[in-house]
Order: structure tokens, then C-alpha cells, then sequence
């Protein structure tokens, strides 16, 4: 599955210094193959604007979102609740294949559409209380590359990383106690980018 023209990262560093684990795989498929799920992504999931209660004041983004699983679980982030939608077949393909490469397993998937640089997300760890604790989060990305950043709660050490088209990041172990992450926006892409990431839901 892996692209054999580009040099592979060492998928066993830990991207992080300490206090958590952070892997990062690189391109996982072909060119091709990313093409096809970005493509399908974007035509096949009920993308919808997401929303937020932040001080009691509803607001909706521009950054679309979805949320996939193998039961309709409730997820609650930002004061907001969603129920899972049943897979598409395109996902379960890209489960089973993030499972394949990460070891681990997931029930539930959130997907973020940025529509173009413009679009990104602040700073915050994935550490709700349905979220299995210190489970595995597989990031997939497809679409436009764009850098994605970590931050120590405490020391405030930052850790950048570039996700690139048809790639994997795993974030795992202490590291949504530790570390917020952020994707920030930037005036240099104009295209779209769909991000997977699947996680397991306590049920």
C-alpha cells in the first residue's frame, strides 16, 4: 500500500518529547487511492456546518463536519450532541485499513471538511468524557496538505508536523492529558481537505 517513489518516515518515532505518543506514518496509499477516497469523501458523507455553545451563544462554522460509527453513539464536544450515522463503504474500507496499519481498533469516526486554508481548528484535546481513556485516535487526511501543531498544557512546547495527502498521524497513550492540538489557518492553501479520525467511543 505504500508509496515505494517517496522515502518512508520512521513510523516508530514518537513525534512528542514526552508525557504522550505521537506516530506518524506518512502516505499509506497510492496516489491514486487518495485521489479516489478524496473525491468520494466529498461527494458521499452528509457534511453538515458544524456547531458550538460557547458562552450560551450558538455558533456555526464555516468547516463542515460528520460523524460515523458502528451504533448511532452520541458524542458530546463544545456543549453540542451528534448521533453516529451507519457507515459508507468507503469507510469501512479506510477503518479497516488504519486498523490494519495502527493495531488498534476503532467504532466511531469524526470527519472535518476545511474548505480551503481560511478554515482551521483551535487549540484543544480530543478528552471527552465518551472518548475511551488514552485510547488510539487514527488521523487520516486527504486533500490539501496542512500543518498541524501540539502544545504542552504545561511548559507550552510546540511540535509541528505536515499531514499530507493520503497519510496517517496516530496520536495515542497520555497524550490528550498532555497536549492540545490545532490546525492552523494559512492565506497559502486554496483547495479542500477532508481529515478521518477514528476513535473509539466507551460504550
Amino acid at each position: 500500500m505504500l508509496d515505494l517513489f517517496n522515502p518512508e518516515p520512521d513510523t516508530s518515532r514518537n513525534l512528542l518529547p514526552y508525557d504522550g505518543t505521537v506516530n506518524y506514518y506518512g502516505h499509506i496509499m497510492l496516489l491514486a487511492q487518495a485521489n479516489h477516497y478524496r473525491d468520494a469523501l466529498l461527494n458521499t458523507i452528509e457534511w453538515r456546518n458544524d456547531e458550538a455553545v460557547i458562552f450560551g451563544k450558538l455558533i456555526i462554522t464555516k468547516r463542515k463536519v460528520a460523524w460515523y460509527g458502528d451504533r448511532p453513539f452520541e458524542y458530546t464536544y463544545s456543549n453540542t450532541t451528534k448521533h453516529a450515522l451507519p457507515w459508507t463503504p468507503e469507510l469501512i474500507e479506510l477503518k479497516r485499513l488504519a486498523e490494519e496499519v495502527t493495531r488498534e481498533t476503532y467504532n466511531s469516526c469524526l470527519l472535518n471538511l476545511y474548505h480551503d486554508g481560511n478554515e482551521g481548528m483551535a487549540w484543544h484535546s480530543d478528552a471527552e468524557k465518551d472518548l475511551k481513556k488514552n485510547g488510539a485516535i487514527a488521523s487520516l487526511s486527504f486533500g490539501a496538505e496542512r500543518k498541524f501543531a501540539f502544545k504542552h498544557k504545561a511548559d507550552k512546547s510546540v511540535v509541528d508536523v505536515f499531514l499530507e495527502h493520503g497519510s496517517l498521524l496516530v496520536m495515542k497513550g497520555t497524550t490528550q492529558t498532555h497536549w492540545l492540538h490545532r490546525l492552523p489557518p494559512t492565506k497559502k492553501v486554496s483547495t479542500p481537505r477532508v481529515n478521518l479520525t477514528f476513535r473509539t467511543i466507551d460504550e
